[in-house]
Order: structure tokens, then C-alpha cells, then sequence
């Protein structure tokens, strides 16, 4: 029925290392490509095919179709920039047919996640005894942690039938979703300069205005996706402590950034946090799909988030020598049970954390401290560059790694044909943004190897 065919092992192989040694990964062309409406007609059929004729139709039909986030021209939305470390891990989570649901069927997994989460909960200032667990992206995180803010929230005095969560205009679409999904209200803050402050939070909740008294936790940014703007998460947390509101911070993009010492301070109040996200596979150099979300108490988590059947209490029991309080604490010493899929809304998962764990280990935080800081650093070239020219204007002087600018005398139009043609010459994947109402184009830099002479190849192209 399924025979293990050496074959097709060496075409996949071979195929795999002739991707990885592409140095630089070429853009190629997504939905620009030739028009694939007859390229899969009558492939999979009763007979199967010759696997060296479905892969060449893969390589040459529908690869090219698909652009490729981890190019260092990449340069639009939130790019990718796996370390090949993590890709050829990620090989090996697939071809093992490892997954991470429970201590009891995958405990070294597990282990090696949680020393990753670990590391990112000392990042951020958390307490020992913070921990999580990896879900599939920043949308799956901040819904599994607005979840647990809500359930939560009568044990923080916050009693009522109309919760609300405070955030900004300038929170992540996500956020707006997840809030719907688990019936719960926005209750929208005004940002000064696109910037959530706590003073103007503190007022927002001691007035007057509807639906003030029943706010029961809030959200901060750490790095918006359209400018990468970091909240004041020193004031938010302040005020979020004093209320005994549930203080999220979304830094599904920013947060890599945790790493640099140039930006560390961007990030004072994060430590105050209930629960945070942030995803690897963004600017932590870690492959699709991947988002670390952490809790400051994983236990209240844990009684959110787990599933009782009778076929799962197995996976809830005390594991032989386990510290079983320490785990009904929600704390993660070595070796003690920790089922991730008791800190998500997930049950089944793969272990997604395991690829950013290996890569970790291979190279050393060091090397992530420098690959970010070369970024971070390249963002603030590019807005000098764009600063010296005469027709480009800058928006803003970047925060983090994302630069906003326009051309004199453009219109969304403009910008539009500007952007396919970069992309059909293979300069660069640049898509137009909005900014306050007026089109504006968008660098968002998050590759090591998009160097300053990509950018001057990009805006030569504006003249």
C-alpha cells in the first residue's frame, strides 16, 4: 500500500539540499506566475504518478509560484529568515513524525521547548516559573492568552457580563478577531503618535465613557506590523498592576528584538506582563509555523485551557517520581510533567518549537544578539538614505526595523506599478501601505543579508 521507496527518498533529499544551498534564495514570482488553472488537472487520480514527474511539476509549476519570504529581497508584510540550522531540524520534526502534545508521549520534546521558552520568559523579565507553550502564530497565541485573561477575570475582582479588553486602534487585526471569537468587546484607547501611553489608558478607564467599569484586561503592542511602533508597556503595565487588569503584550513581530541591547529599552514594562507573544518564525530566525506564547502564571492557563475526556486522563495523571505539585503550580522545573496543550486552546500540535530549540543550540544567542542588531541597524541606514534623497520623504524615523516613506507627487496607483515591477525585474518583493489616509511604501527589514545596497537598489527604481 505505502512502501518506503529509496527513490523518491533521494529525489526529496536532493531537492531539499539544492534549496538550502541557495545563497541568496531567489524571490520567484507567486501570483504573478503563469497562470496555473490546468497545471494540476488530473494529478491525483486511482493510479498515482511517477514521483520524479509530481516533484519536477512542484520545481518548475508551483514553487515559482509561491514567493519566497525568506529571500533576503523580501522586503513586505513581515518577512522570514530561517537559519538553515532550523530547516534542516524542521526536516527532522517531520520525517520522525514528532509532535508535542503531552509529557507522556513526547517528554524529550517537550523538554527542549521549554528550555527555549525558558530563555525567552528570562528575555523578557518574567519570573522563574513562567512558562507556555509553542502554537502556530501570533493569532492562535493572542487568542489562547485573551482567553485566559477573560476566564480569569472574577479572580481579580472583575466581575461582569460585558467584558472588555482596552487596546488601541493600532492593535494588531488579530486582536480585534480573538476578541470577537471569545465574545468579548474592545474597548478602544486613543494612541498618541500611533503609541498606546498609560496616562491616556489611566483616563480613558476613570471616565465616564461606556463600558469603562467592565474593562478587564488590556493589550499592548510591542512592534506594530505597519510601522513597528512599540507601546509604552512601562506605563500600560503600571496602570494594568494597579487595576488588577490582565496585561497582554503582542510583540509577535517585535519581540526578536528582545535580543539587541540597542532596543532592550523599548521594551521596559514587558516584565509586568500576564502574557505575552512572539513569533520566531518572524525575527527569531525560526521556520514557519511558530509563536511562543508565555504566561507570568501558567497555572491559571492551565485551568482555562484543559480538555477533559476519558481517554486524556492518562496524560493528567502523575507521572512516577514527578513533583506533581510543582506542576499543579504551573511551574516548569527539569523533568517534571508539562503538557503543552493544556496552555493554548490546541490539543494535537507538532513540535514546532524544536526547529528555533536546535538552532539555538547550533549557533548561540550571541549570534542572534548580532543578527538582529545587523537589522536593526540597516533599518536606520536605509532612513538616512531615504532622509538624503531629494523626491523620497521619510515618515518617521523607524523604532524598530520597519521604515515608511513616500515619493513625491505618487498615488496609490503609482505605488501599485512601482511594486509588480520590482517584482517581475526580481529587485524586490515591496508591497504599498496606507499612513495616516495617503498611500506610502513600506520597507520591512528583518533579513540579516538585506543589506544597504538591496534598499539603494530598491529606491534607485523611485528616480
Amino acid at each position: 500500500m505505502f512502501v518506503f521507496d529509496e527513490k523518491t527518498v533521494d529525489l526529496v533529499l536532493g531537492y531539499c539540499r539544492d534549496r538550502l544551498a541557495l545563497d541568496p534564495v531567489p524571490l520567484d514570482y507567486g501570483g504573478y506566475a503563469t497562470p496555473l488553472h490546468d497545471v494540476l488537472d488530473g494529478l491525483i487520480s486511482p493510479e498515482g504518478n511517477d514521483p520524479q514527474r509530481v516533484l519536477d511539476l512542484f520545481s518548475e509549476r508551483l514553487a515559482t509560484a509561491v514567493i519566497s519570504s525568506d529571500s533576503p529581497r523580501f522586503v513586505s508584510f513581515i518577512p522570514a529568515a530561517p537559519t538553515k540550522a532550523s530547516l534542516l531540524f524542521d526536516m527532522v520534526v517531520s520525517s520522525s513524525s514528532l509532535h508535542a502534545t503531552s509529557w507522556l508521549e513526547a517528554a524529550g520534546a517537550v523538554s527542549a521547548e521549554n528550555q527555549v521558552l525558558a530563555l525567552l520568559a528570562d528575555l523578557a523579565g518574567l519570573p522563574k516559573g513562567a512558562g507556555g507553550c509553542f502554537v502556530s502564530g501570533g493569532s492562535a497565541g493572542n487568542l489562547s492568552a485573551l482567553m485566559v485573561g477573560r476566564d480569569t477575570a472574577a479572580h481579580r475582582g472583575h466581575a461582569t457580563a460585558r467584558p472588555k479588553f482596552a487596546c488601541s486602534e493600532e492593535a494588531h487585526s488579530s486582536v480585534g478577531k480573538a476578541l470577537r471569537v471569545l465574545g468579548v468587546e474592545s474597548f478602544v484607547v486613543p494612541s498618541v503618535d500611533h503609541r498606546l501611553r498609560g496616562d491616556v489608558l489611566e483616563a480613558a478607564l476613570a471616565s465616564d465613557r461606556p463600558g469603562a467599569a467592565d474593562v478587564v484586561g488590556v493589550v499592548a503592542t510591542a512592534g506594530t506590523t505597519n510601522a513597528g511602533i512599540v507601546d509604552d508597556l512601562g506605563g500600560v503595565g503600571e496602570v494594568a498592576s494597579r487595576r488588577q487588569l490582565w496585561f497582554h503584550v503582542d510583540a509577535a513581530y517585535g519581540g526578536g528584538a528582545l535580543f539587541a541591547p540597542s532596543a532592550r529599552a523599548l521594551f521596559d514594562g514587558i516584565e509586568r506582563v500576564d502574557s505575552f507573544v512572539v513569533d520566531p518564525h518572524k525575527w527569531l530566525f525560526g521556520p514557519y509555523d511558530c509563536a511562543a506564547l508565555l504566561y507570568r502564571h501558567p497555572a491559571l492557563a492551565k485551568a482555562v485551557h484543559t480538555q477533559d475526556a476519558a481517554y486524556l486522563d492518562v496524560i493528567h495523571e502523575a507521572m512516577p517520581g514527578a513533583d506533581q505539585a510543582a506542576q499543579d503550580e504551573g511551574s516548569v522545573p527539569d523533568d517534571t510533567p508539562w503538557n503543552p496543550t493544556d496552555y493554548a486552546y490546541h490539543l494535537s500540535r507538532r513540535a514546532r518549537g524544536l526547529p528555533l530549540w536546535f538552532s539555538l543550540a547550533v549557533h548561540g544567542t550571541n549570534a542572534y544578539r548580532d543578527a538582529v542588531e545587523t537589522v536593526l541597524g540597516t533599518a536606520r541606514e536605509a532612513a538616512a538614505l531615504i532622509g538624503s534623497s531629494p523626491h523620497l520623504e521619510l515618515i518617521r524615523e523607524p523604532t524598530l526595523s520597519i521604515v515608511l516613506f513616500r515619493r513625491e507627487g505618487w498615488g496609490r496607483a503609482d505605488y501599485d506599478a512601482w511594486s509588480a515591477k520590482l517584482l517581475a525585474d526580481q529587485i524586490a518583493f515591496v508591497t504599498p501601505t496606507t499612513w495616516e489616509g495617503e498611500a506610502a511604501a513600506r520597507l520591512a527589514l528583518l533579513h540579516p543579508d538585506t543589506t544597504l545596497d538591496i534598499v539603494r537598489e530598491i529606491l534607485d527604481t523611485m528616480a
